[in-house]
């Protein structure tokens, strides 16, 4: 059986910027070997791939080309946009996920979608020096969470600059480094890069699971409960988020760029 396959630009309004991901939705069950031979040969950041429950919702996986990973922002956003694109699901109707951090949800307003996910709050911790070693900064503040660990420098310039030694921050025993300074523009309330070499992504293009733990960063030093911020990846991504209890309301916009049908395996 021929199994289609989608490729999603995310937090993007433009093909080819934002992040991109691959999206299945599953015709028959798969195995996990399957599923990581579909996200090396994809070789994005992230392949998702959803199954169809009988009240509606969907079981929601996230592989990247080495691992399954517990939380994805990018991939989860594809997936909603996939769902409401190919008819799946109505423009109304509400796209609930079950997933490794729990039910997730999608929302469609207008062109935009908006995720409900949980927060995951850094706590301030020193970190490893080789990690600011690798990075080649300055910290302002350093912190971790269950995932990550966040590094706040003086200024975007800095964030923008940041040429990392992948082999050395491969050793750290995280998921991924997330890199923030406020924003030099009124458009944004902060900016922010995100690299995870441990597990096969020297830096994600545009990190919807970091501005879970960005938010209520940002939100509290700011006073603020919406926020603008800017993933300032070569390719960028516009994300918009909101602090609501211990979630955070991930907004951003979706491109296909591809619809293919996988051939072997």
């Amino acid at each position: 059986m021929k199994q289609k396959i989608r490729v999603v630009d995310a937090f993007t309004d433009r093909a080819f910027k934002g992040n991109p991901a691959a999206v299945c939705i599953l015709k028959e069950p798969r195995d996990d070997g399957w599923r990581q031979d579909v996200a090396r040969e994809m070789n994005l950041s992230e392949t998702a791939f959803l199954e169809k429950r009988s009240d509606g919702s969907y079981e929601l996986r996230w592989f990247t080309p080495a691992v399954e990973v517990d939380l994805c922002g990018h991939a989860t956003l594809a997936s909603a946009h996939v769902l409401w694109e190919s008819g799946e699901l109505a423009a109304g109707q509400k796209a609930l996920f079950h997933t490794r951090s729990g039910i997730l949800s999608a929302v469609k307003q207008g062109d935009w979608i908006e995720m409900d996910f949980p927060a995951e709050t850094e706590k301030p911790s020193d970190v490893p020096a080789e990690l600011i070693e690798a990075l080649g900064v300055t910290a302002l503040y350093t912190g971790r969470n269950r995932f990550d660990c966040l590094v706040e420098v003086d200024r975007e310039e800095t964030v923008r600059a940041l040429n990392p030694d992948m082999t050395r921050l491969k050793k750290v025993d995280m998921r991924g480094v997330i890199v923030t300074s406020r924003s030099r523009s009124a458009d944004y309330d902060f900016v922010s890069r995100f690299f995870a070499p441990a597990v096969g992504v020297d830096e994600d293009p545009v990190t919807g699971s970091a501005h879970c733990c960005l938010g209520p960063y940002w939100g509290g030093k700011l006073g603020k409960k919406t926020l603008r911020a800017y993933q300032a990846s070569s390719r960028g991504g516009i994300l918009r988020v909101g602090l609501k209890d211990d979630r955070v309301l991930i907004g951003g916009q979706a491109v296909t760029v591809l619809c293919a049908d996988l051939l072997s395996g």
